[in-house]
């Protein structure tokens, strides 16, 4: 991918400068503060490079600034065209973090464009899910427990624990939702030793 001005416009074009597309969050995975950003810095260097001032080393410094967020982003390599002095720079995306093959197949991959996790609101709404779980589950096998039998109380928490794991299972790897999952997955753990007390 080749990164250029255009008529005062960022566009991405393919190797050898073909099939120029504009820069277009729609179009393309980026965003849409990165977009905005690209064609802010196309219009100061078309202004730059007609009137020849002295920024243009501040304008080429932006230009490749912006071209490795977009490399970044994109996770492909970025031919950076300095608008300035016509000049061309291979920029390489940033390699990922290493991460063990246990975390990965557990967690999913990284958060995109090396977003840092959000451990504390994240733990929180575990710490609430996993509450609500517990006093759910221990509600039902109590009630179950008294009113009927034990047994049956026993086997309804079985049937929810199987029925809930397979969604739990499959959220882990979704940004938001997995921190549900996660507190949820505990709150089952925890409630069962409470549903053995109960049962027994």
């Amino acid at each position: 991918m080749e990164l250029r001005i255009r008529e005062g416009r960022a566009v991405l074009a393919g190797p050898g400068g073909d099939s120029a597309r504009e820069v277009d969050p729609h179009s393309l995975a980026i965003g849409s503060d990165l977009a905005q950003a690209l064609h802010e810095w196309a219009r100061v260097a078309s202004a730059v490079g007609a009137s020849g001032t002295e920024a243009a080393s501040v304008v080429s410094q932006r230009g490749r600034q912006l071209a490795q967020r977009v490399a970044a982003t994109m996770g492909t390599s970025v031919r950076f065209v300095d608008p300035v002095s016509g000049d061309g720079v291979i920029i390489d995306p940033p390699a990922p973090a290493p991460r063990s093959e246990l975390a990965r197949r557990l967690f999913g991959t990284p958060d995109p464009a090396g977003e840092p996790t959000p451990w504390l609101t994240g733990l929180t709404v575990s710490a609430f899910v996993a509450a609500v779980v517990v006093v759910a589950m221990l509600a039902l096998a109590n009630t179950l427990a008294r009113e009927t039998n034990g047994w049956l109380a026993l086997l309804a928490s079985a049937v929810v624990t199987a029925g809930i794991t397979p969604s739990l299972w499959l959220a882990r790897r979704v940004p938001i939702v997995r921190w549900a999952s996660f507190g949820a997955a505990a709150g089952i753990v925890i409630a069962w030793i409470g549903v053995l007390i109960v049962v027994f």
